[in-house]
C-alpha cells in the first residue's frame, strides 16, 4: 500500500502554491493523498507567522497530533513554511514528537527530508538564503496536483524588499528574485495546452516584478539571452534602464493561447505604476480586479509602517486604476490598532477606506510578530479593547460599500467560472467572475469545475451574489485522471 499524506495550509497563497509543490512531490515519490489524520501515514502542516494566532494554531495542532503519534508512532509530522523559518528549534523543543522542520528556502527538499528522518531520526533544515537548487526546480518541480484543475498560481518572484514595519515576512522569505521572463511564458504555455484557463500570478510585491532582473543585466553588455531573462519590450529598448517588467509580463501572459483569466496578487501602492494599469485594461484575459493594500489611512501611522506613500497618493492611484479600468473591482487589507494609532488617525482610515469604496476588504487587529520593529514599540501598544471597538466601526464601513458594489450588480449578466458545489449547500453551484465576486446559483444539472456559464445576478450580499443560470457557455478542457497500477505503485493516468 502506497503511503497517505495529508497537508494542512495556514496563510497566503504563497503558501497554498507551495503546499501544491509539496503534493507534488510527495506523490512523486509515491504517495497518495489520505481522507484525513486518521488514515495518514504523514501529516505536513506549511506554516504562516504573519498573525499572532498563527503560532497558537499551530501549537494547538500539533498539540492534538501528539496523541496520534502515541497511538502510531510510525506516523510522521512534518512543519514547514514560514513559522518553521522563525522558530526553527522552539518548534521541535516545544513539540518533541515532530520528525522534520523545514523552513522557506528548501521546501523542494521536503520529500528527501521526510525520507532521511524515517531512517535517520528527527531532522531540522533552515538554510538562510534561498539554496540555488530551489530556483533551478521551480519550472521542472511543477505541482502534479491542484485545488482547481483548470486554475494554477505561477510564482513570478520570491522575497521582498521592502521594510514595512509590522511584516516579517523579508525575514523568513528574504530579498526579492524575479524568474526569468522567459521561463514564465514557457511555464504557463505548458499549463494552457494542459487544460488550464485560469493563472494567478504571485510574489510578495508583484509589481516589482523584474526590476532586479532588469539592474543586473543593465551593467553587462547586451546578449542574446536578454529576451529569456527579461522579455522582448526591455531587451530591444536600447536605454537598457532598470525598471520592473509586471506589465510586459501581464502583456505576455494575457495573450497566450488558452488562457483566459489573469490574475495577480500582491501588489504594493507605491509601485503601481501607469504602464500596469494600461497591461490591464489592454489586455482581455487579464481580469478587472485590483487588490491593493490600504494598511491605513493615517499619514503618521503609514510613515510608521514605513510604506511609502501618504493617503492622498494611494487614493490617486486607485483613482487612476478606476479610470483606465473599466468595471474594475477593489479589494484591500487594513490593518487597525498599529501601535501608536490614536482616534484622529483611525478616523482617517475610515475616511479613506469610505472614499475607495472598496468591493471587500480584509481587515485585521494588529498583532506583534517577534523579529519585526513593530514589535519592540510595546510603549505604544494600543488597548485591546479600543482596537477591537475600531474593528468593527471598519467592518461596517467596508462592508457597507461591499454591499452597495454588489447591489449595484443586480440585473446584469455575469461570465462564471464553475469552482463546484457550495461548501454550505451542495446543490447550489459557485462560481466566480472576472472581478473574483462569488456566485451561487443553482444549475440544471451538475457543472464540471471550470465550466464557464452566464447568470443572471438576483441577489446580493455583502461578500456574495445569487444568480440564475442562463447557459453553458465553454466546457473545461483539462483532463481528469484515475488511478492505474504499474509494477504494484499506483500512477496516475489520463482518462
Amino acid at each position: 500500500m502506497a503511503q497517505r499524506y495529508l497537508i494542512r495550509t495556514y496563510g497566503c497563497q504563497m503558501n497554498e502554491h507551495d503546499s501544491e509543490r509539496i503534493a507534488g512531490l510527495l506523490e512523486g515519490d509515491g504517495m497518495v493523498p489520505a481522507e484525513g489524520t486518521d488514515d495518514a501515514d504523514v501529516i505536513v502542516l506549511n506554516t504562516c507567522c504573519i498573525r499572532e494566532n498563527a503560532d497558537n494554531k499551530l501549537y494547538g495542532t500539533l498539540g492534538y497530533l501528539k496523541s496520534l503519534k502515541d497511538d502510531r508512532p510510525d506516523l510522521q509530522i512534518v512543519v514547514g513554511g514560514c513559522l518553521a523559518q522563525k522558530d526553527r528549534e522552539l518548534i521541535q523543543e516545544r513539540a518533541g514528537h515532530v520528525d522534520v522542520v523545514f523552513g522557506t528556502h528548501n521546501v523542494h527538499r521536503a520529500a528527501e527530508l521526510m525520507a532521511e528522518a524515517r531512517e535517520h531520526g528527527p531532522i531540522l533544515e533552515i538554510l538562510e538564503e534561498t539554496a540555488a537548487d530551489y530556483l533551478a526546480s521551480f519550472p521542472t518541480a511543477l505541482p502534479a496536483k491542484r485545488d482547481l484543475p483548470y486554475a494554477s498560481w505561477v510564482t513570478i518572484q520570491i522575497g521582498c524588499d521592502n521594510n514595512c514595519a509590522f511584516c516579517i515576512v523579508p525575514a523568513v522569505r528574504g530579498p526579492e528574485i524575479s524568474r526569468p521572463f522567459g521561463e514564465l511564458v514557457a511555464e504557463v504555455e505548458r499549463l494552457a495546452a494542459a487544460g488550464v484557463l485560469e493563472v494567478t500570478l504571485l510574489g510578495q510585491n508583484v509589481n516589482s516584478y523584474g526590476r532586479d532582473l532588469t539592474t543586473r543585466l543593465r551593467t553587462i553588455d547586451a546578449g542574446p539571452a536578454d529576451t529569456y531573462e527579461a522579455g522582448e519590450a526591455w531587451a530591444i529598448d536600447e536605454r537598457r534602464r532598470p525598471r520592473p517588467l509586471f506589465a510586459d509580463l501581464l502583456r505576455a501572459v494575457g495573450s497566450i493561447d488558452g488562457i483566459e483569466r489573469v490574475r495577480y496578487t500582491s501588489p504594493h501602492p507605491k509601485d503601481l505604476r501607469p504602464e500596469t494599469i494600461a497591461a490591464m485594461a489592454e489586455t482581455v484575459a487579464v481580469c478587472e480586479h485590483l487588490h491593493l493594500p490600504l494598511q491605513s489611512g493615517s499619514d503618521r501611522i503609514l510613515a510608521a509602517m514605513h510604506r511609502g506613500y501618504t493617503a492622498a497618493r494611494y487614493l490617486e492611484r486607485l483613482d487612476a486604476a478606476v479610470a483606465g479600468v473599466p468595471d474594475l473591482a477593489v479589494s484591500t487589507d487594513i490593518i487597525v490598532g498599529f501601535p501608536g494609532e490614536t482616534e484622529d488617525d483611525f478616523e482617517a482610515t475610515l475616511e479613506v477606506a469610505a472614499a475607495a469604496e472598496y468591493d471587500y476588504a480584509y481587515t485585521f487587529q494588529y498583532s506583534p510578530r517577534p523579529g519585526t520593529e513593530a514589535a519592540d514599540m510595546v510603549d505604544r501598544y494600543v488597548d485591546p479593547a479600543t482596537t477591537n471597538d475600531r474593528y468593527e466601526r471598519l467592518r461596517t464601513v467596508v462592508e457597507r460599500s461591499a454591499r452597495a458594489k454588489h447591489q449595484a450588480r443586480i440585473g446584469r449578466r455575469e461570465r462564471v467560472v464553475v469552482e463546484g458545489p457550495s461548501k454550505r449547500d451542495p446543490s447550489v453551484t459557485s462560481g466566480r467572475t472576472r472581478q473574483n465576486k462569488l456566485v451561487h446559483f443553482t444549475a440544471p444539472q451538475p457543472l464540471k469545475p471550470g465550466t464557464q456559464a452566464d447568470v443572471v445576478v438576483v441577489d446580493a450580499a455583502a461578500h456574495y451574489l445569487m444568480g440564475e443560470f442562463r447557459e453553458v457557455v465553454a466546457v473545461p478542457r483539462y483532463r481528469t485522471h484515475i488511478p492505474v497500477t504499474a509494477a504494484g505503485v499506483e500512477t496516475p493516468a489520463p482518462h
